[in-house]
């Protein structure tokens, strides 16, 4: 994944990493799911402690992983991660001069976007969350997202990373937290928790479909994208692809099918620039070694002023190719 994520970035690409609750049993010590033949690689048992706490996979979890993201779909959103609800809008544009062209900072994103009101806004939840478990109705730190989770789960990770490594379960008793962790803390990896909750998958499809649309308003997407709970023959959408489960036990241990998904957003202009009319649509597929199938094909008309984002992905555009 590591060399993965420099590949995207010389490209002009961004690779978003989650970690899962395996991971973090790991980190726990919790280590029921562990074969002798992955402890064999790393020496000792030791090695494998420092290893995943201040070693080379230590350190690329603490840096390059969340629990959780939010992935615009349209620019005028911000890059990545921007949280929702936004923080106050600075109401100032600021600009940096490049020698091949113009950037517009982060505090320009924000007051572009955010200086109307929210329900104002048609692309204000144009955005999908991703997360292994699932986002819980229940859980209290749910926003502002996905800011919240992350700040909690790397204040978790920093104390069970840097505490000494209690002997890991099996033989062992089970480590559990460590004893300095606050409730919120304690919370992401609890049962209705980012990492554990299951409810998505497993609830009947009329109890989802009803709580779903709260979950999203309040996290600024329009769907949720999740793993944990596979299903080994085929992805799957729920509540018209407001729900998408992708965890098709790909891995060895389960022999599920191989798939991905495919996301394809796009947003064109009709008639005039003073009609400030546009066309969005969203096209999302699960892809598998023999076929394509169809989850999602919406077709939106928005009214708003968003030619300065085409300006800006064209000079983005350009700038991308003269640096190759």
């Amino acid at each position: 994944m590591d060399k993965l994520r420099g590949q995207a970035q010389a490209e002009g690409s961004t690779v978003l990493s989650h970690l899962g609750n395996h991971e973090w049993m790991n980190m726990i010590g919790d280590w029921r799911y562990v074969y002798p033949s992955e402890l064999k690689t790393f020496g000792t048992v030791a090695h494998r402690q420092r290893m995943l706490s201040t070693g080379r996979i230590g350190r690329s979890w603490a840096a390059n992983y969340t629990t959780t993201s939010r992935l615009p779909l349209h620019p005028s959103l911000g890059p990545p991660n921007t949280p929702y609800p936004p923080p106050a809008s600075p109401h100032r544009l600021h600009w940096e001069k490049e020698k091949d062209g113009f950037e517009m900072d982060f505090d320009l994103w924000m007051f572009h976007n955010h200086r109307h009101p929210e329900s104002k806004n048609p692309l204000s939840h144009a955005a999908i969350s991703f997360v292994h478990g699932g986002l819980s109705p229940t859980y209290k730190d749910l926003t502002p997202f996905p800011t919240k989770i992350n700040e909690l789960s790397t204040s978790l990770m920093r104390k069970l990373q840097h505490r000494e490594q209690p002997p890991p379960h099996p033989p062992n008793p089970y480590p559990g937290l460590p004893t300095s962790v606050t409730e919120p803390e304690r919370q992401i990896y609890g049962s209705d928790g980012p990492l554990w909750y299951r409810g998505w998958a497993l609830q009947d499809e009329e109890t989802v479909c009803k709580q779903v649309d709260d979950v999203l308003a309040r996290t600024g997407t329009r769907r949720m994208v999740m793993g944990h709970t596979p299903d080994f023959t085929n992805i799957v959408s729920r509540c018209n692809g407001k729900i998408i489960i992708i965890d098709t036990g790909i891995s060895h241990a389960y022999g599920g099918v191989l798939s991905a998904l495919s996301i394809h957003y796009t947003v064109h202009p009709i008639g005039d620039d003073a009609d400030q009319r546009w066309v969005e649509r969203e096209l999302i597929s699960a892809l598998y070694p023999d076929k394509r199938t169809l989850i999602v094909d919406e077709e939106r008309e928005i009214v708003g002023n968003f030619q300065i984002h085409l300006a800006f992905d064209i000079i983005a555009s350009r700038k991308a190719t003269a640096k190759k």
